[in-house]
C-alpha cells in the first residue's frame, strides 16, 4: 500500500500537474459558455431570476449573487472582530491576545457548522438549510453587538462559529453544480472572492459609520446583522437548486422501474449508510483534504486576521489608514481570486493555486520593511493578489476532488476542519509579536520624551508564518489529486442506494423530472408576483 501511495504522489507531481489536453480540449471558449447559459442557470447563480434581480437592484445599491452574498455575509460578520481589536481591547480592558480568542473560538468552531448543515443540505435540498443558516448568523452577531463582558462575547462568538460553519459549502455547491464545466473556473474565483468582498464591505463601514456615532464597533456587528437577514430573505424567495430537484426525482424514477418504495425516514437511513461507505473507501482523501486545507488556512488568516492591528501597534499608523489599507489589500484579493479561478480553467487548479501562493510570498518583504503608507499598501495589495488570490480556484478545485455525492458535506467540513487547525494563528502571531519587539519612532510626550517607542513586531511575526506555510502548502498541492473538469452534477444523490459509488451516474434516458417542472412553475408565479411588486414601485 505504500509504494501504491508513493507512486501515486509521484504520478501527481510529475506526470498530472497540467490537465490532460483532450479535457481542455473538448470545452468551448469561456465567452461562448457564458453566451450559452439559459436563463435559468443564470438565475442559479445571480439572484434567481431577472424579476427578483430587478427587485433588489432597486432596493439595493447593486445587484449581487445570492450564494456569492451568503458567503460575503459570512466574512462580512467574521471580519468585524478582526477590525474591531484595538476597540474590543479597551471595551473589556483586555490585551490583543485576550481579544483574538474570540477569533480561534470561531474557527474552531466552525467545523461542527459544516458537518450539521452539510449533512441536512446533501440529505433534504440546499434552499432551505443555507437561508436558516443565514438567520442563525444575523441572530448571532445582533446579539454580539450587545454584549457588556468579554465571557459573554466569547460565549456569542463560540455559537457563532457553529453558525458561521455551514455557509461555505452550501454555497459553494448550490453555485457550481448549476453552471457547465467552462464557467466554474471563472464563477470559482468570483464566489471564493466573495470572502473579500465582505471584508472589504466591513472596512468600509468601519471606516465611514463607526467613528461618526456613539456605539462605536457595536454598528459595525449590528450592521453586518442586518446584511445576513436579508440575504436570509433574498434565498427564502429563490427555488431549490435545479440539480438538487433532478437527482431527487431521478431516484424517485429509480424506485419505480425497481418496484421500490422509500420513505424519507428510509432515505435517512440510505443516506447515513453510504455516507459510512465514501469515509471507509476515501478516508485517505479526507486525511489529504484537511491537511491541504489547513495549510490555505493558514495563510489566509495568518495574513489577514491581525493586518489592521499590525498596521496601528507596529507601524503605529491611525486606525483610519490601517483601514484604508486594509480595503486596498481586499481589492487586490478579488482581483487576484477572479484572474486565478479564471486560468484554472486552462493550465489546471493545482498549477494556478501553486504559481498564485508563490507570487504571494515572493512580496513579503514588500509586507514587512516599509514604513510608508504608499509602501505598506502596496505590500498589502501584492500579498493579498496572491494568497487570497490564489483561493479563487480552490472551491471549484474542493468541489471537483470531493465524492460527488457529498459535494456541500466534504468540502465544506475539510474547509472547516483546515479552519480549525489553523484556528490558532491570530493567537501565534500576537503571542510571537509580544516575545519579538521592535522600535517605531513616535511624537515626543510625557509617555515617550526620547521620540521612540518598543511595539510588537507583528510583521516580522506575519513574514515567518506566511513563508513557512507557503512553502508547506505548495508541496501538497503538487502531490494533490485533480479531478480537472469533472461533471459532478450527473452524479446520483447519496440518499439514493449506491449514490456513494463514483462510477453511479444519473441516467441519460430518465425522463425530465416532474418535480423539477412543478418547482419552475411555482417560480414563473413567483416572478409574477415579484413583478407586479416592481411596476407597483416604478
Amino acid at each position: 500500500m505504500t509504494s501504491t501511495t508513493m507512486s501515486i504522489l509521484w504520478s501527481n507531481a510529475v506526470y498530472n500537474l497540467i490537465p490532460k489536453r483532450e479535457k481542455t480540449g473538448r470545452q468551448k471558449p469561456l465567452l461562448k459558455a457564458l453566451l450559452d447559459l439559459n436563463a435559468r442557470q443564470w438565475a442559479e447563480f445571480w439572484i434567481g431570476s431577472q424579476r427578483i434581480l430587478l427587485f433588489v437592484f432597486l432596493f439595493s445599491d447593486s445587484p449581487c449573487y445570492t450564494r456569492w452574498l451568503a458567503w460575503t455575509c459570512d466574512s462580512i460578520d467574521f471580519y468585524s472582530v478582526s477590525l474591531s481589536v484595538t476597540n474590543l481591547s479597551a471595551q473589556f480592558g483586555r490585551d490583543t491576545t485576550d481579544i483574538t480568542r474570540a477569533i480561534t473560538l470561531t474557527l474552531l468552531l466552525r467545523s461542527v457548522g459544516a458537518i450539521l448543515f452539510g449533512i441536512i443540505s446533501d440529505r433534504f435540498g440546499r434552499k432551505y438549510p443555507l437561508a436558516f443558516n443565514l438567520l442563525l448568523v444575523s441572530c448571532l452577531e445582533l446579539g454580539a453587538g450587545f454584549v457588556q463582558t468579554y465571557s459573554q462575547f466569547l460565549a456569542l462568538r463560540s455559537l457563532f462559529g457553529i453558525a458561521m460553519g455551514g455557509i461555505w459549502g452550501l454555497a459553494a455547491s448550490t453555485s457550481l453544480e448549476n453552471l457547465p464545466v467552462e464557467t466554474r473556473g471563472l464563477a470559482s474565483g468570483v464566489l471564493q472572492e466573495g470572502y473579500a468582498a465582505g471584508c472589504l464591505i466591513a472596512a468600509i463601514i468601519n471606516l465611514c459609520l463607526v467613528p461618526e456615532q456613539p456605539h462605536s464597533w457595536r454598528a459595525l456587528f449590528w450592521c453586518a446583522a442586518g446584511i445576513s437577514a436579508f440575504a436570509a430573505f433574498i434565498r427564502l424567495c429563490l427555488p431549490e437548486s435545479k440539480v438538487f430537484l433532478k437527482a431527487r426525482a431521478n431516484a424517485k424514477i429509480r424506485e419505480e422501474l425497481l418496484g421500490l418504495e422509500t420513505s424519507s425516514w428510509g432515505r435517512t437511513k440510505i443516506f447515513l449508510r453510504e455516507t459510512r461507505k465514501m469515509l471507509k473507501r476515501h478516508w485517505i482523501l479526507c486525511i489529504y483534504a484537511v491537511v491541504f486545507m489547513s495549510g490555505f488556512n493558514f495563510l489566509s488568516h495568518g495574513s489577514q486576521d491581525l493586518f489592521p492591528t499590525y498596521i496601528q501597534i507596529s507601524k503605529g499608523f491611525s486606525a483610519h489608514d490601517a483601514t484604508l489599507m486594509t480595503i486596498i489589500g481586499l481589492c487586490g484579493a478579488i482581483v487576484g481570486g477572479a484572474f486565478a479561478g479564471s486560468i484554472s480553467q486552462y493550465i489546471g487548479r493545482r498549477l494556478s493555486l501553486i504559481l498564485f501562493v508563490l507570487l504571494g510570498a515572493l512580496f513579503i518583504p514588500l509586507w514587512i520593511l516599509p514604513t510608508s503608507f504608499a509602501g505598506l499598501t502596496a505590500g498589502a495589495f501584492c500579498v493579498q493578489f496572491g494568497l487570497q488570490g490564489s483561493w479563487g480556484a480552490m472551491a471549484i478545485h474542493l468541489a471537483e476532488m470531493s465524492p460527488p455525492a457529498f459535494r456541500a458535506t466534504f468540502p465544506g467540513v475539510v474547509y472547516q476542519v483546515g479552519n480549525m487547525v489553523s484556528s490558532a494563528s491570530a493567537q501565534i502571531e500576537a503571542t510571537g509579536g509580544n516575545d519579538l519587539k521592535t522600535t517605531i519612532s513616535v511624537p515626543v510626550n510625557s509617555a515617550n520624551p526620547t521620540g521612540q517607542k518598543i511595539v510588537p513586531n507583528y510583521g516580522k511575526v506575519q513574514g515567518i508564518l506566511i513563508g513557512c506555510v507557503a512553502a508547506f502548502t505548495i508541496i501538497v498541492t503538487i502531490v494533490g489529486p485533480e479531478n480537472h473538469g469533472y461533471e459532478f452534477e450527473k452524479h446520483r444523490a447519496a440518499f439514493e442506494e449506491g449514490g456513494a459509488d463514483d462510477n453511479a451516474m444519473m441516467s441519460e434516458e430518465m425522463p425530465d423530472d416532474v418535480e423539477v417542472q412543478k418547482a419552475d412553475t411555482n417560480n414563473v408565479s413567483q416572478e409574477k408576483a415579484t413583478e407586479e411588486m416592481v411596476e407597483n414601485v416604478c
